[in-house]
């Protein structure tokens, strides 16, 4: 049997008549490419090799000839989207918390330039801007406020389809996934672990770290099973328990004139500089504390945002500010010159909740929910203790 490899790179073969000998014809059959485009690829192939076959059989008195035709590689890119590396989408994210190069270069380990070149390859490859950026000014655009929502999401999923796989793989039998923020109390995470469900007891917990107002919405969304969350408003779409009310910790520098006092009110504040743990890490609080205030009739002389507790240290002491923090937060940078009073405002409670989603049928997750509700509430006094005061 002879075998003829081939394809007419001559242009279009306008005539060729078909064999009247047995032929073998193999055709491959490309997909998510152009119909036409494809027919017409096909077309041309076809009658090459019907001009070569007639040359061969007409030379040669086989009487059968196996014809394979050879399709150049067909690109399949058009209709599929390339998605961009994820240590990308985190850059992003990253960068649009920060709306700082030097703070987010710093947080994930990389340097400026790196940061930089990183952003405009997303830019790049997803065809449109996501900051407006002049050396470290940087503002996020709308379609970057999008983007980073989603991207926060995906990274998310990610992160946990391979930590659930892992788990598995390990041999834990079940994994719940429970999400805190970096302000939550050590201490009712660690009365969360310790949890033990004689009906589930290879389950795993996975813990996961967020900003309480993306927590509410991972559980919302199914991508956690229960979260601890703090100035959290009710939702419909939530169960939410209450396992803490504390109050929030006004810190300031030692030689404050506010450092003279036991308690702080907001009566005292009027007119001075305050720190507030940004608008986008928890809108809710960052709102209430300004709408009980010019309730009031009290106002700050300026407002500076902070994301972590030791850039709000660096904000008291650079705008002599007096900062409104959780106690953890506020008892972690209450040194070297730094102390911390407690509010007394009854509308400005941090309030800590256990949220899961109103509709989740995970009997594991309800089992969780009961056997947490009740260690919580048999520790509550501990959970409400109050801490010494520092300076």
């Amino acid at each position: 049997m002879k075998h003829l490899s081939g394809m007419s790179d001559a242009g279009p073969i306008l005539s060729g008549d078909e064999p009247t000998s047995p032929m073998k014809f193999r055709e491959s059959v490309i997909p998510n490419w152009n119909d036409d485009a494809l027919q017409a690829m096909f077309g041309l192939v076809r009658m090459a090799v019907i001009q070569g076959y007639n040359y061969l059989h007409s030379a040669s008195d086989c009487a059968c000839i196996e014809v394979i035709a050879v399709l150049p590689r067909i690109p399949v890119s058009e209709g599929v989207m390339v998605l961009p590396d994820i240590r990308l989408l985190q850059a992003a994210i990253v960068l649009a918390e920060e709306l700082h190069f030097s703070r987010a270069a710093d947080r994930l380990h990389i340097g400026q330039s790196t940061l930089s070149k990183q952003i405009f390859r997303l830019e790049d490859e997803i065809g449109f801007q996501l900051f407006v950026h002049n050396h470290q000014v940087v503002e996020i655009t709308d379609a970057g406020r999008v983007f980073v929502e989603e991207a926060r999401e995906a990274v998310f999923h990610a992160e946990r389809a391979v930590l659930s796989g892992r788990a598995v793989s390990n041999g834990a039998d079940d994994l719940l996934n429970l999400g805190k923020s970096a302000y939550t109390e050590p201490f009712l995470v660690s009365t969360l672990l310790s949890i033990h469900l004689p009906l589930f007891p290879g389950t795993k917990v996975k813990v996961w770290s967020n900003f309480s107002n993306e927590l509410a919405q991972q559980v919302i969304a199914g991508a956690l099973d229960l979260a601890v969350v703090t100035g959290v408003p009710d939702t419909s779409k939530l169960h939410l328990i209450t396992i803490a009310d504390n109050p929030f910790y006004i810190v300031m520098l030692r030689g404050d004139e506010l450092a003279a006092h036991r308690e702080v009110r907001l009566e005292h504040m009027h007119n001075r500089n305050w720190v507030l743990l940004g608008h986008h890490a928890n809108p809710y609080l960052y709102d209430t504390i300004q709408v009980v205030a010019s309730d009031k009739d009290i106002r700050p002389s300026e407002i500076h945002a902070f994301t972590s507790p030791d850039e709000a240290s660096e904000l008291i002491r650079e705008h002599r500010g007096l900062a409104f923090l959780p106690r953890t937060a506020a008892w972690r940078i209450a040194r070297d010159g730094i102390t911390m009073r407690p509010l007394v405002e009854d509308r400005l409670r941090l309030v800590t909740k256990l949220a899961m989603r109103n509709n989740n049928k995970s009997r594991l997750v309800h089992e969780y929910v009961r056997a947490a509700a009740r260690k919580l509430n048999s520790v509550r006094h501990t959970v409400q203790g109050k801490l010494p005061l520092k300076g």
